[in-house]
């Protein structure tokens, strides 16, 4: 599914304008991105978390190169579903 697929959505469940749901869906994309940026984790209940993971420093290789690397510790983006939307998506893959 795409952005613009979940914008058709939109327009079709809510009976915005579509001009306006995608603004609405850019807003909320901004609005994510915004907070993880500064460190501030999403929490939307009944849908899942938005957070910002720790990645540790690692050592890796460069294969072409056959030699060894250090990776630095990093922040990334991650999704976490709240359980009962796990569940939803559990029953309706089986259904």
């Amino acid at each position: 599914m795409t952005k613009a697929d979940v914008v058709t959505e939109i327009v079709q469940e809510t009976g915005l304008e579509k001009n306006e749901a995608l603004k609405a869906v850019e807003a909320f994309m901004t609005s994510i991105k915004n907070s993880l940026a500064n460190g501030q984790n999403v929490y939307l209940r009944g849908f899942g978390s938005f957070i910002v993971k720790e990645r540790a420093e690692k050592t890796g290789r460069n294969i072409s190169k056959n030699t060894t690397i250090i990776i630095p510790a990093h922040n990334i983006p991650s999704f976490k579903p709240a359980k009962t939307f796990v569940e939803e998506v559990k029953a309706k893959v089986k259904g």
